[in-house]
């Protein structure tokens, strides 16, 4: 059996079990911590969120996730890595009744990377200019066989405090030998530039309603003014006030969508003291005014699926 029809044959069990796990469209938790499975018959709008690192499986359909004004695009032959948390606006653009879009995110804490690392043979390491924070690889046999491990535990919920933890080490160490596997593991290890960025960029989601002071952000990492602004881009493709700004942005459509209040409450809790100057960036990036942003986006939605 050569590795194409080993490939489809998994591929096809994966969206099996997703489906059969998912009885409608939207976005699924599940048993296993950090594994939300999603199914969706329809194309969606662009929708943000801040993605932690993790792993993302498309097991039927395709998807884009844009960072900045860079975009990837993966589907069952690929899946997407993020190395560090960032403001992702995902796009799925392959799905339909007869063929749902069917995919699984699993999220990961980078002390399992360097504690499995600590196991592995010395790997080429990766310059500098390659540490973007999110990348596309090609999907292995190897790492599709893990991940159905993974899938199969939601039919045994018992197995899955023990057995859970074994599998994902699995998955982990799968990516990791795979081809962006030196990139990654530049963001566990503690004392890089990658890991530096990685720790202000959770400072900044955490406090993105403060006011940004750089140079105390760099000497946090002991960084020169111009090595941090270098290092941050190369991994965020994004200025940490750029960063800044697409985070507060996302939190505000957010805060509109799902809790009806109204753009100048959104503005001062994610940290604008302007309404103006919120409601010219807010169309600029999203090509609406707020509020009418949010009623199309919710009219689409409810054709769609829930917002999760």
């Amino acid at each position: 059996m050569d590795q194409s029809p080993r490939m489809e044959q998994a591929l096809k069990h994966l969206a099996d079990l997703i489906r059969l796990h998912t009885p409608s469209c939207g976005t699924h938790r599940t048993a296993v911590p950090y594994l939300p499975l999603m199914h969706t018959t329809h194309l969606t709008e662009p929708l943000e969120s801040v993605y932690k690192p993790s792993i993302c499986i498309v097991a039927q359909g395709a998807k884009t996730a844009t960072l900045a004004d860079e975009t990837y695009r993966y589907d069952p032959s690929t899946y997407l890595v993020t190395s560090v948390e960032l403001p992702i606006i995902g796009k799925i653009l392959e799905a339909s009744p007869d063929i749902p879009y069917l995919s699984l995110k699993l999220s990961f804490d980078t002390d399992v990377i360097l504690d499995i690392m600590k196991n592995m043979n010395p790997a080429h390491s990766v310059s500098d200019e390659d540490c973007r924070g999110i990348a596309v690889n090609r999907t292995s046999f190897a790492l599709l066989e893990a991940i159905l491990r993974l899938m199969q535990l939601l039919d045994a919920p018992e197995d899955i405090p023990v057995l859970a933890p074994l599998v994902i080490r699995e998955v982990l160490y799968r990516v990791l030998q795979g081809e962006q596997g030196a990139r990654i593991r530049q963001f566990a290890v503690i004392g890089s530039h990658a890991n530096h960025i990685a720790q202000v960029i959770q400072t900044i989601n955490r406090h993105y309603d403060r006011t940004l002071a750089i140079e105390q952000l760099a000497n946090s990492v002991n960084m020169s003014m111009s090595m941090f602004h270098k290092h941050f881009k190369r991994v965020t493709a994004m200025t940490p006030l750029q960063f800044q700004k697409t985070v507060r942005l996302q939190g505000a459509r957010r805060l509109m969508l799902t809790e009806t209040v109204s753009a100048s409450d959104a503005a001062y809790r994610v940290g604008y003291e302007s309404l103006s100057q919120f409601s010219r960036e807010y169309a600029r990036m999203y090509g609406r005014p707020p509020m009418h942003d949010v009623q199309e986006l919710r009219s689409s939605m409810a054709r769609d699926f829930d917002f999760r």
